[in-house]
């Protein structure tokens, strides 16, 4: 239907009328558009509505769809292929119906000739090895999911499409709202070896002893998630966004060789099947030790199966609730300790796996780690609700699952190692068991927004670490550490609001901008006490949901009452940088007389100034006398009693108290805003007998003057030195234009490192064994 509007015998269509608005403005001058980094993010950010509310919070409407999984595996050691089939409960809460599923095979990505494998890039090497070669141009790793059987429940053939990372399953009618639909999926894949190919997951081949260590996940073909803010998110999976996943619950069999150990998400629910009655009672006592880790499983067990070797086979069967993914390890290396946990009312098994090349290390700090993260992350987020949360050691990987990650960081072989392979191990651990809360918990689309997970991990990371040792090295999180990389050139920067899989400078732009600008936020913007609240808050309302990035935002501000807007716009959609510079300086003595006397002085001045205006108007009129000279009845209180340059009681009871002091000062600096990054201002003014004097100013201190600003206050001593950002908290990328006064070499002081692998790369404990 077209809808006319008559004017002056003119007709115009409603979308001529629109095309008409949108030409008009796109002739408006951009000097007539706003610009102002203080503007609010109605424009960038979704409106609101029943599924996700203006307060960040799940709206009345607000769902998510459900899968639940059946999955029985088979790990053949001997061909490194797993097998399995599975069956998927899928019910849709959503309120459309569905006429396909996507089930997401983020195996393929590994298959030869995937859209990842056609999109590497790259130059000959400078130099290369035939092995090399040999393994990257002609022996290529065959991996990528191997689909035997899509079936209904009656038994029917399902039809599917594989779209290189992703597969639709179509249904034979739509799935209506409010119901569920059961199929089945055989598979198998040859699982890759890492430390030849890469991957987030695979095996470590252990070639002396020829054993081999599985940390196994994204193994199974799962369910895509179909949500309110994105329909179906099938992006497909290139290797750098991670993933998607709805909730659910598992119950999963593993078939493995005999001698084989076991962690993986969920309970262990036929322990008596698969545990011998030693390692039962050892697990027993773990779970009721809070004070050190116990050895369930020993190094010399460890070593004793890894020369014998069975041939037989144990299934391990583990069940768990309400969680998005699931993953294991198994190995006949495995050493196993434990300890427990406890966090308001729920008690956690925090649980180490590692082969003996990772004592002394592992024994020592892995289990303590765990618990460590737990205990941190429960107090500025949720408490941990899970019954267990494990570390499974192999070599070089950080990669994090519910209730389960596998973890580096591995000593010498002589059992020595640096501080470096020490804190980085930890680092890692907290890390990767700290991914428990983002996203498995609160449960952000990775594929899309990396920084939702790995962003807000690394923030509370650093907090862990400064509670295990406040001189922790840590890596991420403080302003100083990123500096480098916000003064590196724009062309080598994206913001922070950008897609996962076109994020330059991964770890930068992900993990270290938005853990320190969080940090910035606790430490220098809001205050601890209002961010933790509303982080708390955060977490609280989308823990077991999937929150988007406006919800975080609007959910941030809604619980401190603090408007961020000009922050995240800063912080998140642009690469701006912090560079304020201190401009004109100025100090200007303040008188020292008494009050009064001052207050007399100034009155006698006004005086006089009156008198030389009163004459002469007196004689531009040549004296002639006036109306109220003549007749007092043009004459009143003012006019005749009343002394103007008088004390009055008002000036009396002003005046009273003050007295005459010791002179003071005034200083007035100018500072700009030189990097464009709106921040809070941070002056330290020094005086000659060595104390000093902070003020702290508001971001809003830069609204309508956010080029430059020119601020005035008193102080009793004269500063012989002014210092922007003397603490180092907001990240200024040029301290060379932040001072006054001082000399040259006084504002660079030395500053931690920047990681705990370039500050101990030494290994002592070698030295000190030699």
């Amino acid at each position: 239907m077209v809808f006319r509007i008559m004017k002056l015998n003119q007709t115009w269509t409603l979308a001529g009328l629109a095309f008409s608005a949108a030409s008009f403005a796109q002739h408006v001058p951009a000097d007539r558009l706003s610009h102002s980094k203080f503007r609010q993010l109605e424009q960038e950010l979704p409106t609101p509505n029943s599924y996700r509310n203006a307060a960040g919070a799940p709206g009345h409407a607000y769902y998510q769809n459900r899968a639940d999984y059946d999955i029985k595996l088979n790990l053949n050691e001997k061909t490194h292929v797993l097998t399995g089939t599975e069956w998927i409960t899928y019910r849709n809460n959503s309120p459309d119906a569905l006429a396909y599923l996507w089930v997401q095979l983020d195996q393929n990505m590994m298959k030869p000739g995937s859209m990842t494998d056609q999109s590497k890039k790259g130059s000959i090497p400078a130099s290369i090895t035939p092995e090399k070669i040999q393994d990257e141009y002609i022996d290529v790793y065959q991996g990528g999911f191997n689909i035997t059987e899509v079936k209904s429940a009656s038994n029917s053939n399902l039809p599917y499409v594989i779209n290189n990372t992703m597969m639709r399953v179509d249904l034979p009618t739509a799935l209506a709202p409010g119901q569920s639909v059961r199929f089945y999926i055989a598979w198998n894949y040859l699982i890759n070896d890492r430390m030849k190919v890469g991957g987030r997951s695979g095996y470590e081949h252990f070639k002396d002893e020829d054993n081999t260590l599985y940390t196994i996940a994204q193994f199974f073909p799962r369910m895509a998630v179909y949500g309110d803010n994105v329909g179906w998110q099938h992006k497909q999976f290139l290797g750098q966004g991670e993933f998607t996943l709805p909730f659910g619950d598992y119950k999963v069999a593993i078939t493995v060789p005999s001698d084989h150990l076991v962690a993986a998400t969920g309970t262990l629910i036929n322990e008596s099947s698969v545990l011998s009655a030693t390692h039962r009672q050892r697990l027993a006592e773990a779970r009721r030790n809070f004070s050190k880790p116990v050895i369930i499983a020993s190094e010399a067990e460890a070593r004793e199966r890894e020369k014998t070797k069975a041939s037989g086979t144990k299934t391990w069967e583990f069940s768990a609730k309400n969680v998005r993914d699931f993953a294991f390890a198994n190995s006949r290396k495995f050493i196993w300790d434990a300890m427990a946990v406890k966090v308001g009312n729920q008690i956690t098994l925090a649980e180490s796996f590692y082969p003996k090349e990772g004592n002394p290390l592992w024994e020592q700090f892995s289990t303590r780690a765990v618990a460590q993260t737990i205990e941190t992350y429960s107090k500025f987020t949720i408490d941990y609700p899970y019954e267990r949360a494990i570390s499974v050691h192999t070599a070089d990987i950080g990669m994090e699952y519910p209730m389960i990650c596998f973890n580096g960081g591995r000593p010498d072989a002589d059992g020595t190692y640096s501080e470096g392979t020490k804190h980085g191990m930890i680092s890692v651990i907290i890390h990767e068991v700290g991914h428990n809360y983002f996203p498995m918990i609160i449960n952000s689309d990775e594929r899309q927004w990396t920084w939702m997970d790995e962003g807000l991990n690394s923030f509370v990371q650093q907090l862990a670490e400064q509670e295990w040792d406040v001189n922790y090295p840590s890596r991420r999180g403080p302003a100083y550490n990123i500096v480098d990389y916000m003064r590196s050139p724009a062309l080598n920067q994206v913001p922070i609001m950008t897609n996962s899989e076109s994020i330059m400078q991964f770890g930068n732009n992900a993990y270290g901008k938005p853990a320190t600008a969080l940090n910035i936020l606790r430490e220098t913007v809001m205050g601890r006490e209002l961010f933790d609240h509303a982080f708390k808050s955060y977490c609280s309302r989308w823990a077991f949901k999937s929150p988007a990035p406006a919800d975080f935002f609007r959910s941030m501000e809604d619980a401190s009452g603090v408007d961020l807007d000009w922050f995240w716009r800063g912080w998140f959609y642009t690469t701006e940088a912090v560079d304020q510079e201190l401009g004109k300086v100025r100090i200007a003595a303040t008188p020292t007389l008494d009050p009064e006397e001052l207050e007399s002085q100034r009155r006698a001045k006004k005086e006089a100034e009156y008198d030389g205006f009163i004459g002469n108007q007196r004689n531009a009129i040549s004296n002639r006398p006036t109306k109220v000279d003549k007749d007092s009845a043009y004459r009143d209180f003012y006019t005749s009693e009343y002394n103007r340059y008088a004390v009055t009681k008002a000036d009396a009871k002003r005046l009273e108290g003050l007295k005459a002091g010791p002179q003071g000062f005034l200083h007035e600096i100018t500072i700009k805003n030189v990097g464009g990054l709106i921040m809070p201002v941070i002056v330290r003014y020094t005086f000659g007998d060595g104390t000093s004097h902070v003020e702290r100013w508001p971001a809003e201190v830069w609204i309508l003057s956010e080029q430059e600003f020119t601020k005035t206050i008193y102080l009793p001593k004269k500063a012989v030195s002014i210092e922007l950002d003397p603490f180092k908290e907001l990240a200024d990328i040029d301290l060379f234009n932040n001072s006054w006064g001082l000399d040259a070499d006084l504002h660079l002081e030395a500053l931690p490192a920047t990681s705990g692998a370039d500050r101990w790369r030494s290994n002592p404990m070698r030295d000190a064994r030699k």
